[in-house]
């Protein structure tokens, strides 16, 4: 079979279906809570601006992935190492209305100005739980925020946005950090 014999099918999608993007967003580590991360602030900002521009809102729909890391010793919000199951279950309720606060703010911008979305929490490792979301979903595209790691850094800490660019079944762009805005440690982000 020749290059010219080589035939691709794609499916056809409706017209009026919007392309849908998935941005995966997380909290800040310098700010605290509710507040969102530099990165993922950075990677909504771009889409808004440069992708979903004011005369196109129709035509995108912006869906909103945050990833709840579990707690692998459920000690990290409890201050005596003799916590009850009721604390546990506390520590559990809080995470999730911490990601719904997150989700939230991301949401109530899209609602302002008019751009449909939607958005939701899995929990996991985080590279791992996108990549099982792209399959789930299908978006056109996955938009990330990178928090500009060094390569010391990269190799202690890893990075999402590398795995995932390699990983996803879906065209995958990365958002870099604007130099301003990067903190003393990248890591707190």
């Amino acid at each position: 079979m020749s290059m010219d014999e080589i035939q691709v099918q794609v499916e056809p999608e409706a017209e009026d279906s919007p392309t849908k993007v998935l941005i995966c967003v997380n909290q800040s580590s310098i700010k605290g809570y509710p507040y969102p991360s530099l990165s993922c602030v950075d990677a909504f900002e771009w889409t808004l601006k440069k992708l979903v521009k004011r005369s196109s809102k129709h035509l995108f729909k912006l869906c909103f992935l945050h990833v709840e890391v579990p707690d692998e010793d459920g000690f990290d919000d409890t201050d005596s190492l003799y916590a009850s199951p009721d604390d546990f279950k506390d520590l559990k309720h809080r995470e999730k209305i911490r990601g719904l606060h997150l989700l939230e703010i991301f949401i109530r911008r899209c609602h302002e100005i008019g751009v449909p979305c939607e958005g939701w929490i899995r929990k996991g490792d985080p590279k791992e739980a996108i990549c099982r979301e792209v399959k789930k979903i299908h978006p056109d595209i996955l938009i990330v925020g990178s928090r500009g790691l060094g390569p010391v850094q990269r190799i202690f800490v890893g990075t999402v946005s590398e795995y995932i660019s390699k990983h996803a079944d879906c065209p995958v762009l990365v958002i870099k950090r604007k130099v301003e805005d990067t903190p003393e440690d990248p890591v707190d982000d």
